[in-house]
C-alpha cells in the first residue's frame, strides 16, 4: 500500500471519529474513500466497522460524565442495541446489499424530524413522567427502537447516531449531552459486536491494515469529537446534527 493511500485512510478515521463522536455518520466518510482505493463494498463495510470501534471507545471516555449519569438507562438500552447489532452484522452477510437501498434515507429523514421537533417531544415525556420516571409505554417504544437501529447500525451504520438521538430526544427528558454520551455507548456496542460476528463468521471479509489505519485514526478522532462536542450549546448540536443527516442522505440518494 503507498504511503500517500495509507495517510489518506488515516485522516479518514480521524474524521470519522470526530464526527460519530459528535453527531454519527463517520461511515460516510471512510467508506467512500476506501471505495476510492479499490476495496470492494462489503470488505471496506466489514473493515471500517471493525475500525470505527476505537473511535466509539476514545468518544465514550469523553463523554465519561455524561455516561456514568446515564447508567440506570443505559442498563435497558445496551442489550436491545448488541441483539440489533448481532443481527444487523449477519444480514450484511447474507442479503444483497439492495435490500436496505431505498429504506435507509427514509430512516435517517425520520431521525432528522425527530432531532429537529425534539425540544418539544422532551418536553411531552417529560409531561408524562411521574416523579421523573417515564412510562412503561415509552421505555418500551425506546428499547425496541433502539434494536431496530442496532440491526441497521450491525448492517451498514451510516447515520445511526442520527436515528439514535431522534429516538432518544422524542423518549427521554433529559439533556441533549447526556443523551449524546449514551448515543456514543449504544453506537461502539453495536460496532464492537458486528465486528466480532464478521471476525468470527466471515474473516475473510476483513482487511485488517484497512481496519488498523482507521482504527488509529479513529482514536484520535473520537477524542477530538468528544472535545468539540461537549462544548456545543444544545441548538447547535441539533443544528450539527440536522446538517450531517441531510448530507447522509444527499449522499445515499445521489450515489
Amino acid at each position: 500500500m503507498p504511503l500517500w493511500e495509507a495517510l489518506a485512510i488515516i485522516l479518514a478515521g480521524v474524521w470519522a471519529g470526530t464526527i460519530n463522536t459528535v453527531v454519527g455518520s463517520g461511515t460516510l466518510v471512510t467508506f467512500p474513500v476506501l471505495l476510492f482505493f479499490g476495496y470492494p463494498p462489503v470488505v471496506a463495510n466489514v473493515s471500517n466497522s471493525l475500525g470505527l470501534v476505537g473511535g466509539g471507545v476514545t468518544g465514550v471516555w469523553g463523554y465519561r460524565r455524561e455516561v456514568r449519569a446515564m447508567l440506570p438507562a443505559l442498563r435497558r438500552l445496551v442489550p436491545a442495541s448488541l441483539i440489533g447489532g448481532i443481527a444487523g452484522a449477519l444480514l450484511l452477510l447474507v442479503l444483497p446489499p439492495e435490500a436496505f437501498e431505498r429504506i435507509v434515507p427514509l430512516l435517517i429523514l425520520l431521525g432528522i424530524v425527530l432531532v429537529i421537533v425534539g425540544p418539544r417531544l422532551q418536553r411531552w415525556a417529560a409531561a408524562h413522567h411521574r416523579d421523573g420516571v417515564p412510562p412503561r409505554s415509552h421505555v418500551v417504544a425506546l428499547v425496541a427502537g433502539v434494536l431496530l437501529a442496532g440491526v441497521y447500525g450491525g448492517y451498514f451504520g451510516a447515520a445511526q447516531g442520527v436515528l439514535l438521538i431522534g429516538l432518544l430526544s422524542t423518549f427521554s427528558a433529559e439533556p441533549l449531552q447526556r443523551l449524546n454520551g449514551v448515543k456514543n455507548v449504544l453506537g461502539t456496542v453495536v460496532n464492537f459486536v458486528a465486528a466480532l460476528v464478521f471476525i468470527v463468521v466471515e474473516p475473510e471479509a476483513i482487511d485488517w491494515t484497512v481496519a488498523g489505519l482507521i482504527l488509529s485514526g479513529a482514536l484520535i478522532g473520537g477524542l477530538i469529537g468528544a472535545s468539540v462536542g461537549r462544548r456545543l450549546p444544545p441548538t447547535v448540536l441539533r443544528a450539527v446534527i440536522v446538517l450531517i443527516g441531510v448530507v447522509a442522505i444527499a449522499h445515499l440518494v445521489l450515489t
